[in-house]
């Protein structure tokens, strides 16, 4: 019960902002008088409590509500995005002032490719079609990336910060996905009602079992890492059941068959696979899509019909339905509209963030469904590394794969 204890202040304060945004929202206030506190608080946090505002970060994202709803358009993640880009410029600060990050850090090469993709992607917001879209969205990936990368190599120096920070964030995401079963049983957990009842906290059900996902295995890591008396133990049990609860009535497919997948990467880690064996088995896999490619295509017909099943089994069959499922096939057609993007700007794509007010004019009438829109501002490519591609051509996809290809090195060579 340590965590508890130590961060007392965390939770304290997290509600208490958690109640007053949630307030603000429900009485049609205006979200903007909100930033005034949590300016102020960030503020003194900052200059007093710099680590445990880092550490807080893991606890309030899950909770973080987009104002965009509220607003004529300003899209800001309260209160997450003003804590972030306050801690970016206090980094800047301190690193101008005095070296915070030393040498050796700068030089691991997670690091400096991720120094790579980050100037890959101000080049291509340079040649971009909506610069204005794609510099925003730069930004927004500097404030996000920079203090958790640079701040969490300080801090998670101590593993006992690296805990705290896990189970922050893991106990954040068995709040929310409590109050989403509780709010989705009030409507017998019908499978359309289970779009939208995370609401506030989540804008769908395809990014609340992403983050159910993520936490899932980190929930499940924490309970074995190391003792814990059997309170803590009876804690970690029940968030672990309440969000696989969450998982299964989620109706997200892919949050299933990645937990699916984490469990083979774990897998891995534990019996120690060396890295040529995964990146061969990567390649093969890469190369066996490819040349299906084609007839994956000649399969896919005009759907009539949006895939309505409940039943947990035909889903998961569902997600190999490349002919009648509605799901499947606007992916694909997403998909085929990316590939064609980047036909047209194969080298620096349109531009960071830009897929989704393109893409509509490159959807083929016969690869159309019934959940397909001509609205430039309603989707995205639903794959990272196709959505790279399209908007930030050749430099950018394989900037990014560089990023991924050096995370796995570096962890599996640690690992072993």
């Amino acid at each position: 019960m340590n965590s508890f204890r130590s961060n007392f202040p965390i939770f304290f304060s997290s509600l208490f902002f958690i109640c007053l945004l949630i307030y603000f929202i429900n009485t049609s206030q205006s979200v903007f008088l909100i930033i005034i506190p949590i300016s102020l608080l960030v503020l003194y946090a900052s200059i007093f409590h710099t680590k445990l505002l880092f550490v807080s970060i893991a606890f309030l994202t899950p909770f973080s509500v987009n104002i965009e709803e509220y607003t004529d358009g300003v899209g800001l993640f309260i209160p997450t995005e003003p804590i972030l880009f306050g801690l970016l410029l206090l980094f800047i600060f301190f690193q101008t002032k005095k070296k915070v990050i030393s040498n050796k850090t700068l030089k691991h090469p997670i690091v400096l490719s991720i120094f790579v993709y980050l100037f890959s992607l101000f080049i291509c917001s340079i040649t971009s079609t909506s610069p204005i879209i794609s510099f925003k969205f730069l930004l927004s990936k500097l404030w996000f990336i920079i203090p958790l990368v640079f701040l969490g190599s300080v801090y998670f120096k101590e593993k006992n910060i690296i805990r705290q920070f896990l189970f922050l964030f893991v106990f954040s995401v068995f709040i929310v996905v409590l109050y989403t079963v509780i709010n989705h049983a009030s409507y017998d957990f019908g499978e359309q009602e289970g779009h939208w009842v995370m609401w506030p906290f989540f804008k769908d059900h395809t990014i609340y079992g992403a983050i159910i996902a993520m936490a899932l295995p980190l929930a499940i890591g924490l309970l074995f890492s190391k003792k814990h008396d059997i309170l803590l133990k009876c804690l970690y049990g029940i968030i672990i059941l309440v969000i696989l609860i969450g998982l299964y009535f989620s109706y997200t497919r892919a949050a299933w068959l990645s937990v699916v997948g984490a469990i083979f990467v774990f897998l891995f880690l534990k019996y120690k696979v060396k890295f040529k064996y995964l990146f061969v088995t990567a390649i093969c896999m890469l190369a066996i899509i490819f040349i299906s490619w084609d007839k994956i295509q000649m399969e896919l017909k005009r759907n009539k019909f949006e895939h309505t099943t409940e039943e947990f089994s035909e889903r998961i069959q569902s997600a190999a339905n490349v002919s009648t499922d509605a799901s499947n096939l606007e992916r694909i057609n997403r998909w085929e509209c990316a590939i064609e993007m980047f036909k047209e700007k194969p080298v620096f794509g349109f531009g960071p963030g830009t897929y989704a007010f393109e893409y509509a004019r490159y959807q083929k009438p016969e690869s159309l469904t019934i959940i397909s829109t001509n609205f430039g501002n309603m989707g995205n490519a639903h794959s990272e590394y196709l959505s790279a591609l399209s908007e930030t051509g050749i430099l950018g996809f394989f900037s990014l794969i560089l990023v991924v290809a050096v995370i796995f090195y570096s962890s599996i060579t640690y690992i072993h």
